[in-house]
């Protein structure tokens, strides 16, 4: 019932079935309490999951897979390290599915350094080639700046299939390099591969950060035309992100209002978003009050709304949009950043004060803007600054 559970994502009857586990005195073997600790993670309760991981007698490579995966899964990429290496002082002996979580976590950390010891130790262990891994790899030395590096590990796979092109092009899109991404397209066509719906989107989004209106339209037309492929909401939000940006508004909203997707709420998001940057009040209000009623708990677009009115002049309008942000208890997740220094990711928030060196950090910016904000300051200038900096 566990397995069961499992497969069909249904962790809440998961929870059920422990909870009259413990209800009629039924103690689970190790066998039940690895499958339980698996549904948990899975459920992203990553606290029961270690309370169970810590209940075993005997942990060998499947529990840790599942606490890594959990932490990964869950934004956690960090504790998904740490356990990665706690695993590794235990001398259990990692396979695919730990380094395709490894290697996940590294990509959003964009650290290389650890990136790099996880690939040297899975050629130690002769892991074999595996499609999810190695598209995992190659995402890795993308995201973390190696281009160079993962085109050759590409060139290096023994088997190449719709992912793991599509994990080239997805790397050099994430560096807004659209020509290579057109280019890696035109050639995965050539050596035979079709396309699938994430290839096109790729593909789409690449257009769309080129400006390249024309070849987004044939792109998106090619979809259903020759490969059969409809459409889907991702697919319509790209195309309406690529004409707003580009100015052409009135054309964006009327491609929104003939798709069938008119229900689905990033179209609308990216209109928004357009109608903010080219300061079209009108269809910002339309397009604000269409995505904002599909979709009522996103507070970043609560955000661009209010900056489409400030942007526009309309500071009372924009008040009133975070009032309604406010009342409406909706919050947007806080951006920042975040740099890999001798193996450690430092993340850094607006008003952090919470890192141990912020006070040094502080007090280095503020040199550095008093040198920026002097009109007559000389570059040369900056190498007093740099010497000084020891963080």
């Amino acid at each position: 019932m566990l397995q069961e559970c499992k497969q069909r994502k249904g962790y809440t009857k998961g929870k059920r079935i422990h909870a009259q586990m413990v209800v009629v005195g039924f103690a689970p073997n190790e066998y039940l309490k690895v499958k339980l600790l698996i549904l948990y993670a899975l459920s992203g309760d990553l606290q029961t999951a270690g309370i169970l991981f810590r209940c075993l007698q005997c942990r060998d490579l499947i529990p840790w897979n599942a606490m890594i995966s959990g932490y990964v899964q869950k934004g956690l990429e960090q504790d998904g390290l740490y356990i990665y290496y706690d695993m590794r002082q235990n001398r259990i002996v990692p396979d695919q599915y730990t380094f395709a979580s490894v290697f996940r976590a590294c990509s959003a950390l964009a650290s290389l350094e650890h990136g790099m010891k996880a690939h040297a130790v899975m050629i130690k262990c002769h892991i074999k080639p595996n499609i999810i891994v190695d598209s995992a790899l190659v995402d890795m030395y993308f995201k973390c700046s190696s281009l160079s590096d993962g085109h050759k590990l590409f060139d290096q796979l023994s088997t190449r299939n719709v992912v793991t092109w599509t994990s080239l092009m997805s790397g050099y899109g994430y560096h807004g390099k659209v020509s290579e991404v057109l280019k890696c397209f035109d050639k995965m066509k050539e050596e035979g591969c079709r396309p699938n719906p994430v290839t096109f989107l790729v593909v789409l989004t690449a257009c769309n950060h080129g400006g390249l209106v024309d070849k987004g339209w044939e792109h998106f037309n090619s979809m259903k035309r020759d490969y059969g492929i409809e459409p889907e909401g991702q697919h319509y939000a790209a195309m309406v992100d690529t004409l707003g940006r580009s100015g052409r508004l009135q054309e964006a909203y009327e491609f929104v209002m003939k798709s069938p997707c008119k229900e689905h709420a990033p179209v609308w998001g990216s209109l928004l978003g357009a109608c903010r940057i080219h300061g079209n009040v009108k269809l910002l209000e339309l397009a604000a009050t269409k995505f904002l009623e599909l979709d009522p708990t996103n507070g970043g677009n609560y955000v661009v709304f209010a900056n489409g009115y400030a942007s526009c002049g309309f500071l009372d309008a924009a008040s009133k949009v975070r009032r309604r942000m406010e009342n409406a208890g909706v919050k947007k997740d806080p951006g920042y950043s975040q740099i890999e220094l001798q193996g450690e990711v430092h993340r850094f928030m607006k008003d952090d004060t919470s890192h141990r060196f912020s006070g040094k950090i502080y007090k280095k910016v503020h040199e550095m803007t008093s040198f920026f904000m002097d009109a007559n300051y000389n570059p040369d200038d900056l190498d007093a600054i740099d010497a000084s900096c020891h963080v």
